[in-house]
């Protein structure tokens, strides 16, 4: 086969756009570089408004009026996030999503109660969410006030005291480390995981329709979703 011969000035102009691609991608966070995700994957879709928002990109989509009226007699949200209440973490911005995409049910460190099941499953089987995403995040108060619990140092009472009993199994099954921020982020982890078994145990709807569930963590510094 018989390659066509650039001249001098057309590998020029070529490397200069070549440069020119590289400098517009360095401005993304390294780890969100990669490949360009699937836009018809509904995590994906999610991974891509991450992207955007922890690059300062965000486009803010579909939150202008004519989309807004289009949603008054029906909604038809493509994912069900179950995340943090905490003010830092909403699920909308940091996926950079707009109205009717997401069915956003919060609770402090995504414990779970009957309300926030019945929310969840209400998305499966009426509104056929099939994504369903357990979001925790760094630096998580109610996890390191569980913590404090299992330590026998908490100072929390009433029925902040409730949730934080609620999260202690799981810093309980996390395997401590020196390190005090690599243990909050490890029960961080281990909290999602824990909410996303018990959540597939105590929900037919998620038994039985069985959406894709998948945990992940916030960071609160660099605007970065992970999944593990």
């Amino acid at each position: 086969m018989e390659y066509a011969k650039l001249s001098r000035r057309s590998l020029l102009v070529l490397g200069a756009a070549v440069t020119t691609g590289i400098a517009a991608d360095a401005t993304f966070p390294a780890s969100a570089a990669p490949h360009s995700p699937d836009p018809t994957d509904p995590w994906q879709r999610l991974v891509a408004g991450n992207r955007r928002f922890a690059a300062g990109r965000p486009r803010h989509p579909r939150q202008d009026p004519g989309h807004r009226e289009s949603l008054a007699e029906a909604q038809h949200p493509f994912a069900c996030v179950l995340g943090c209440a905490d003010s830092r973490v909403p699920a909308e911005l940091l996926f950079d999503q707009g109205l009717g995409d997401l069915f956003t049910v919060r609770a402090v460190g995504e414990v779970l109660d009957d309300a926030v099941v019945g929310s969840i499953e209400y998305a499966v089987e009426h509104l056929h969410v099939p994504l369903v995403v357990v979001l925790g995040h760094s630096e998580c108060g109610a996890v390191k006030a569980a913590i404090d619990l299992a330590d026998g140092t908490s100072a929390v009472t009433g029925s902040v005291d409730t949730v934080a009993r609620a999260i202690e199994a799981a810093v309980r099954a996390t395997p401590r480390v020196p390190d005090e921020k690599a243990f909050v982020a490890a029960c961080v982890r281990t909290q999602t995981t824990r909410v996303a078994d018990e959540l597939t145990r105590r929900s037919h709807a998620i038994a039985t329709v069985r959406p894709r569930v998948v945990t992940a963590v916030y960071d609160l510094r660099t605007g970065l979703v992970k999944s593990h």
